[in-house]
């Protein structure tokens, strides 16, 4: 009888190991500008995310811009960048991270009918026009980032060089728009929604857009390392699946109300600003969430042309779309 008792008893302990499931996997996505980037918005229709709790968990992390990722991304501590056209072959070519895979689109900047980031200066300063930037102070997020890469295109092709020509500081995108007004720099990048603030607009103009200086821009990617998709290539599916019900009810003109409510929440500012979000006055975000990759390879060569990077970077060899194409597949 004992014996049988502890058969009995090691039979249900194996049985037992048998169906546990393993962890859902954590998934860490960055982000830099609240809502126009879809991780800081994610999870705030997780109902729609069928997979989430079960293959896999996601977190948004903010960064103040894309550079800061890549040592994220290095040191294990972010599985999915939001890199841009610049920071992708920084991170693969000074940092050499090889394994670095574009797995989705984020957003393009300047495609035709969309909106387009500007570079503006005050109205009634003496700036109107880029060879009036000689010798004066020009703000950017974070160095090597998007932005900084296209201003640093434009005042190139006007002969102006950086600490030669002018001075670039590092500032938060928030604290913006009061750089300029307390003139501690002379030009500041605006990005959506900053933007748009009612506040900017009565004391400043656009001096040149992004795609002024570069043209159309694949600016913002996801990015995942090789090994990290390799290894958990079933449970990021489940993600993009889910990623791509969500951005689908975001880009739905029927739930633009509700959207504009969550933006209004997340960045205290009344619903009502919001008319712009997810139209054709906002960026182009791919509805299957397929970058240009074209675009994308254009605005990486720029990368390397300014000196940011020792050489240019072989897009598609660095992507995987086939994950993000399959999740497509399920929701057809």
């Amino acid at each position: 009888m004992r014996r049988r008792i502890l058969l009995a008893s090691l039979a249900t302990l194996v049985l037992g190991a048998g169906a546990t499931h393993a962890d859902p996997l954590q998934i860490r996505g960055a982000w830099v500008a609240p809502v126009a980037n879809w991780f800081s918005i994610w999870a705030e229709k997780k109902d729609l995310a069928v997979h989430f709790g079960q293959s896999y968990v996601f977190t948004g992390v903010h960064y103040a811009g894309t550079p800061p990722m890549i040592t994220a991304l290095a040191n294990n501590e972010l599985e999915i960048g939001d890199l841009a056209y610049s920071t992708l072959p920084i991170a693969i070519g000074n940092a050499g991270m090889d394994d670095i895979r574009v797995i989705a689109d984020e957003f393009q900047d300047g495609a035709p009918g969309y909106v387009d980031d500007g570079f503006q200066v005050l109205t009634d300063g003496p700036i109107t026009k880029v060879e009036d930037l000689k010798g004066k102070v020009v703000a950017t997020n974070a160095a090597g980032s998007g932005v900084d890469v296209a201003m640093r295109a434009m005042l190139h092709k006007h002969g102006l060089e950086p600490n030669r020509d002018y001075t670039v500081i590092e500032a938060p995108f928030p604290a913006m728009r009061a750089m300029l007004a307390e003139k501690k720099v002379d030009m500041i990048p605006t990005v959506l929604p900053f933007s748009l603030d009612p506040e900017l607009k009565k004391i400043a103009h656009p001096l040149f857009t992004v795609h002024d200086a570069i043209g159309v821009a694949q600016f913002i990617t996801w990015s995942a390392r090789k090994p990290f998709i390799d290894a958990h290539r079933a449970a990021l599916v489940d993600f993009l699946e889910d990623s791509l019900r969500i951005e689908r009810w975001y880009l739905d003109p029927k739930n633009h109300d509700a959207a504009a409510e969550i933006a209004s929440r997340l960045t205290k500012q009344p619903p009502e600003r919001f008319g712009w979000l997810f139209t054709k006055n906002d960026y182009y975000r791919d509805p299957n969430m397929l970058p240009n990759l074209d675009a994308l390879q254009k605005n990486v060569d720029l990368t390397h042309d300014l000196g940011f990077v020792n050489a240019s970077v072989d897009v598609k060899a660095h992507s995987d779309l086939s994950l993000v194409e399959e999740a497509g597949k399920r929701l057809k």
